[in-house]
Parts: structure tokens; sequence; C-alpha cells
């Protein structure tokens, strides 16, 4: 048992949303509840696309999006990049950064998004904790951190990341915050700092419930951005994504239910895994953090139940845990839970 639970937990370690991967490894599971990937499972109301998936991206549609997702970060328009996902902001980003010197020397925070250490190509990034961003701020040229940090939704301070940003900024570095769990909070984001040096990635997926549509954005110094829509070319969102985007990004009204779903679920499932006895070590408005002694054990045993969550191969005791979409997804969790400790 314990060698099958360890080659699952293996496969399922790299990132959440693998349900290819649980119907082949679970096929009596009929209907998942997919709670693996910190994903709002309440996604914005459909917007008609018909006419937009029918002719190339309109540019002054695309900088509408930008404006209005300026707006909604509270940042400077002229530092807004609409980029087809976060995730390839980063990768492009890495290629850019990486190619100014034959010397490059990228840190990122860890534990960490694990794209924070794919990001670099040729160059291998070394590592600190969220305490040693004072050490390793002056020597090195870029740092990464997700903030608030997934998984353990630690918030680092601003003042430090401050520091950071002018320390690297001096010497021609750096700071990049990955944002992509801040849209909960209106006052957890630093999109409106213009701090020299400092580079911030939003990601739409996850707060508006659609990730599928690839859409992020990258705040950064007017540089970087021309650099980067070198890159990305003349047409970098699909006329579905701009259409969509634009409609969600003005929507305020929607903005305010939504961070209210997000709180109202974020105490609901705390409140459900402290009933249920599993130690929570750390939580954002996304996800929780849970810490459990049989941690590979659980994990299989919740995914028979037809309930994915995302395990950790850096820390064996560590599970992430999404919120259910609806009380059916409720229900088969506590069922799963209340049959764990019987166990």
């Amino acid at each position: 048992m314990v060698q099958a639970a360890r080659a699952l937990i293996d496969d399922f370690a790299r990132h959440g949303g693998r349900i290819d991967m649980a119907r082949a490894a679970f096929p009596h599971i009929a209907r998942w509840t997919d709670l693996s990937t910190g994903i709002a499972p309440w996604a914005y109301p459909g917007v008609a696309t018909t006419g937009a998936s029918e002719r190339l991206p309109d540019p002054a549609e695309l900088a509408a999006l930008e404006a209005a997702a300026a707006s909604f970060f509270g940042a400077d328009p002229a530092r807004v990049v609409a980029v087809p996902g976060s995730d390839l902001a980063m990768r492009l980003l890495g290629l850019l950064l990486g190619r100014r010197s034959f010397v490059f020397r990228p840190a990122i925070v860890r534990p960490g998004y694990s794209g924070h250490a794919s990001m670099w190509g040729g160059h291998d990034a070394a590592e600190c904790a969220i305490d040693d961003i004072g050490i390793m701020a002056p020597k090195h040229d870029v740092l990464v951190l997700a903030r608030p940090n997934n998984p353990d939704g630690l918030v680092a301070d601003p003042l430090l990341l401050e520091w950071a940003a002018l320390t690297m900024a001096a010497r021609g570095g750096h700071l990049i915050v990955d944002e992509a769990f801040a849209d909960a909070d209106e006052a957890a984001s630093l999109a409106g700092c213009n701090w020299p040096g400092l580079i911030v990635l939003r990601s739409f997926g996850k707060f508006f419930g659609l990730a599928g549509l690839r859409l992020g954005f990258v705040i950064a110094p007017p540089a970087i951005g021309a650099d980067l829509r070198a890159l990305i070319g003349d047409w970098p969102i699909s006329g579905p994504a701009l259409a969509t985007g634009l409609a969600a990004y003005r929507d305020a009204a929607w903005h305010v239910a939504q961070r209210a779903r997000l709180a109202t679920a974020s105490q609901r499932l705390a409140d459900l895994l402290t009933r249920h006895r599993i130690a929570i070590v750390g939580r954002t408005a996304f996800f929780a953090l849970a810490s459990a002694e049989r941690r590979d054990r659980l994990f299989v045993h919740l995914a028979q139940a037809g309930v994915l969550t995302r395990p950790f191969d850096y820390e064996p005791r560590w599970l992430r845990i999404g919120l259910p979409r609806d009380e059916s997804d409720w229900a088969r969790l506590d069922e799963a839970l209340t049959t764990w400790r019987k166990t």
C-alpha cells in the first residue's frame, strides 16, 4: 500500500488539475470533485464571443482590456501587458532577463510554485526561504516569489520586498512577485508600486474561475514591457479571451460577490478540516494547506472517494485542498474525511 501510494504521489505532485491521470488511476470514479488546483470553483458567466472568434483580435480591444485590468489591479496602464497566461509569461521573462548576461544568478523562494524553478532555461536558480530574502537580494540578479505564497499562504513583508527590489535594481536586477492568488484581497497587491526593478504577475483564471481561457498580465517597467510585447507579437490574446476579460474586469458587482463567496467557502473549509482533526498549516482564500502524518494514504483515500487533492514531493506531510463547488462536493469531502477518521 505504501509503495503504491508513493508512486501515485510522484505522478500527482508536479501540479494540480491532473484529472486525466486520476481517471486512469481510479477508473471506478465517474465524476470527480477536483480540489487540486486552487482555482475558484465559480466561473464568471459566459460572454458572447462568436464574433470575436471570427476575426483577428483588435489592437484597440487589447488596449481596453489592459486599461480595465490596470484599474482592477490599481496599476498604471502604461505598465500592464496582457499575456496568454501568467505561466507562459514567467518563461518569457526568464528568457528576456537571462539572456542579458553570461553570468546570471536567479533565486526563488521555496516552498513555492514549481514554475518559478523551471522558468530560467539553462540557468540554475538558488533557493531560499521568505525569511532569507534580505540575504539573497544583494547577491542575485533576480528573485521570484509568490504573494500570497503557494502553497503555504505566507505574505511577504512589503517593506522587505521594496528594499529587495531597490537593492537589485541598483545593479540592473529585478524582483518578480507572482500574485496569482492576490485578487481575493484588494489591499494585498503590489501592482500599484512603481518600484524600480519590480515586476508583478497577475492571473485571470484563478479569481474568475476560467483557467482554460489562458489570460494573464505582467506589470513591469516600460522597457521590460516593450521587450515582452516584441516577443509575443501583435495578437497575443485570442478574441474570446479579450471579450471575456474586458467584461469580467469591468464587472465590479461580480468582484464583490466573488470575494464574498471565497471568504465564506474558505472559512467553511477550514472549519470542516478542523472538525475532522486535519491540521491546517497555511491557507489563502482559494485553498487550505493540510498536514497529515499519513499524507500519502490520505491522498489515495480521498481519490478513491472521487476527491482529487494536491500532494507535494518536497514535503511528505502536506496536502493542498481547494474549495468545493456545490453542496454535493462539500458532502463528498465531508463523507470521505469521516471514513478516513475510522481507518
